[in-house]
């Protein structure tokens, strides 16, 4: 009888992995430390240097259906979670792109236990980052996530829409400036 409500407490759990990071994340590791809060109800991006707000970005664009926890290949949300810088592309489409670590081990938790992954596939995601030092980008959960510049966007649709297919874009001026704060291994919390 206990059985199936084991087992839905422990789905629950798995399901809200992200959810009780998020909890934490928007605190500071150290009174040094520069971070980045993309927050997704009021469409702004905040650079932090511990608990002092550095920069503000708004409106920022995140991607065209919203912002969830779970994201999937062509879904076109931008996925919550906490993530690190992990490369810079200079000569982007986008003006400046600065990827993040999208899928992170949390996603691919929450993957196999949702079902989206199976068994192998969460095997070879780890395998993946293990060989590379970097998820996977090309699986179900999708890839390719960061914050980027509008490049040829239109600064019009930029100002009223979120518009990407699951990025955080700001505009190329905004982009520029972020860059000269960030480096590799910066932590971003999208909320």
């Amino acid at each position: 009888m206990l059985a199936p409500l084991t087992l839905a407490v422990g789905h629950e759990a798995q399901a809200n992995l992200i959810e009780t990071m998020l909890a934490r994340a928007d605190l500071p590791r150290h009174g040094g430390e520069v971070w980045i809060l993309v927050d997704d109800s009021d469409a702004t991006l905040s650079v932090y240097r511990g608990d002092l707000l550095l920069e503000r970005f708004a409106p920022v664009s995140l991607g065209r259906s919203g912002a969830d926890t779970m994201r999937t290949y062509g879904g076109n949300v931008t996925p919550k979670g906490e993530f690190r810088v992990n490369r810079f592309n200079w000569e982007s489409q986008w003006h400046i792109f600065i990827g993040l670590d999208y899928p992170t081990p949390a996603h691919a938790r929450m993957a196999l236990t949702s079902g989206l992954y199976t068994e192998q596939d969460y095997a070879d995601y780890f395998a993946y980052y293990r060989r590379h030092g970097y998820p996977p980008q090309q699986t179900v959960l999708g890839g390719f996530i960061g914050i980027h510049g509008l490049g040829r966007a239109d600064p019009e649709v930029h100002a009223s829409y979120h518009w990407t297919q699951g990025c955080v874009a700001v505009t190329d001026a905004e982009i520029e400036r972020l860059s000269e704060l960030v480096d590799i291994g910066t932590r971003v919390v999208i909320r």
